[in-house]
């Protein structure tokens, strides 16, 4: 089957089918049930610009509803759609198995998930920024009407990272294509989001790297916030959850106060050194660029005096290994947001593979900031349109997160209330903040039935309020330990008994 680029509502050379492949249900691992795998390419629209791989799941028993999974970091890996949605429950049902039709794409290019190489590629950045999502969307259109001879009757969107800006870009860019979507931790200001990243690489490797904080120090940090945080929510569980009374309770004068190694100079890992402290100061500051990106200026601080590990996906230090980092940039040698943030400035920005990112000075490239801000951001894009056609959208970061920071996404919800007002936020927005969950994983790793709880709100009309979850890091599912996400800006305090801490019913959301 070869799709006409008329079919396609962006530009390209049309798209073609590749392989369809029936796929049995398993009799004893039935995640998916009995379906069809489709897979093929798009072809670009202009010459030496990448193919964009996607794949189409079609099950024999169809919902009529389509489920549309995004991708993360830079993409560059195709997104089957064969497994679970982002922040699914363990032990729950795949999307495919309930009858939705799967899909995904790569982002219009190949590469590790952090590879910012594409970018040098106007058509292939122009993809990743904000047009493959509807690629992707009008070839599975296609492929659906092709097999079952109907549209669906609904079709949803779920991602997180960046597949949660792709979430946006459903939302803001091509409301007419999605009735719900999930956008869970959102990279939907890229541009200031990797000036603020690459900012933390300059607090931890300036002055010859006498800010850098190495593992022992972070955990010394870590451990002094959990001391003074942790039961500040009713329970110590080894998660912060009342934010507001950890940042009076410690801060940048707590660690100046505790923390300081005597005299100021670095004495060892029992303390951090005036120089140390000053890059902790940094990092827990909103970040000034100096001049707007799509609007947007400031971007918010990161979570370090507030329960974050900074760890690399729950394994290691994400500050690197060395005070010096190396030419490559390469987590997790190197601080993991200084190499993302290295790659942006890179690849996107200056176009130099070989600029040195601790010489780079974002008032020297001004003008292309801004103008990726109308390439890969959706700052700016309203979501009036989304609104006024019924479209429910559900919004989740973790309080822990050291990769985007949950009080960026605080952002976005407060630029919806500016615009909309609360009343109208609350007739299509749903915002959760989640103690302990950091980026995809976490102390408190999130699952939840966001599918079904987004289908009821769309179909049904049934709004959510307080969501139950469940704790992702066990191992067996049915005796994961439960907490309720409250809306924005409510929070859980733990109000139960002895023995029940476990239990979601033992929890209040409770307001700031």
């Amino acid at each position: 089957m070869s799709i006409a680029a008329s079919m396609i509502g962006k530009p390209t050379s049309g798209a073609i089918v590749k392989s369809a492949t029936f796929v049995a249900a398993d009799a004893k691992d039935n995640t998916n049930g009995e379906y069809c795998a489709v897979t093929g390419i798009i072809v670009p629209a202009t010459a030496g610009a990448p193919t964009m791989e996607f794949q189409v799941n079609l099950p024999t028993q169809w919902n009529e509803r389509a489920l549309h999974m995004g991708g993360g970091g830079y993409d560059g890996t195709l997104v089957t759609g064969l497994g679970a949605y982002v922040s699914q429950p363990k032990g729950t049902p795949n999307a495919l198995a309930q009858g939705y039709v799967t899909l995904g794409g790569d982002g219009g290019h190949k590469g590790a998930v952090f590879d910012g190489t594409f970018a040098l590629n106007d058509e292939a950045l122009l993809n990743y920024g904000q047009l493959s999502v509807k690629k992707v969307h009008d070839v599975a259109m296609a492929i659906i009407q092709k097999r079952y001879g109907a549209k669906p009757r609904r079709f949803y969107f779920i991602g997180g990272s960046q597949g949660g800006h792709e979430g946006l870009d459903a939302a803001a860019r091509y409301a007419a294509d999605y009735d719900g979507v999930i956008a869970n931790y959102p990279a939907y200001n890229l541009s200031l989001l990797q000036q603020a990243s690459l900012d933390v690489g300059r607090a931890l490797y300036d002055n010859g790297g006498a800010g850098w904080i190495n593992d022992n120090k972070r955990k010394l940090l870590v451990g002094a916030v959990h001391a003074a945080c942790d039961s500040l929510d009713g329970l110590t569980d080894g998660i912060v959850g009342n934010i507001q009374a950890c940042n009076a309770a410690f801060n940048i004068n707590t660690v100046k106060a505790t923390l300081r190694c005597s005299g100021g100079a670095d004495t060892g890992d029992s303390c951090l050194s005036d120089a140390q402290i000053n890059a902790v100061d940094k990092i827990s500051s909103p970040y000034d660029l100096g001049f707007p990106i799509a609007g947007q200026q400031v971007f918010a601080r990161w979570p370090l005096l507030e329960g974050g590990d900074f760890s690399f996906f729950g394994a290691g230090s994400a500050l690197g290994f060395a005070p010096v980092p190396t030419s490559a940039a390469t987590p997790p040698v190197d601080a993991l947001l200084y190499t993302i943030g290295a790659a942006h400035v890179r690849y996107f920005v200056a176009k130099d593979p070989l600029l040195n990112p601790l010489t780079y000075d974002p008032a020297n490239f001004k003008a292309r900031l801004q103008d990726l801000g109308g390439i890969t951001e959706v700052t700016q894009q309203s979501l009036e349109a989304f609104r006024a056609k019924g479209g429910k959208l559900i919004l989740t970061h973790g309080t822990t997160d050291g990769l985007i920071s949950p009080h960026n996404t605080e952002d976005y919800y407060d630029l919806q209330l500016k615009q909309f007002g609360q009343p109208g936020v609350d007739s299509f927005i749903r915002f959760y903040m989640i103690p302990g969950f950091d980026h995809g994983a976490g102390r408190y790793n999130l699952g939840y039935d966001g599918l079904t709880v987004l289908s009821n709100w769309v179909e049904k009309g049934q709004a959510p309020d307080t969501v139950a979850s469940v704790d992702n890091n066990a191992a067996d599912p049915a005796t994961a330990r439960s907490r309720p996400m409250c809306r924005w800006p409510l929070w859980p305090r733990f109000t139960g008994a002895a023995g029940t801490e476990n239990n979601a019913a033992s929890y209040t959301c409770t307001a700031p």
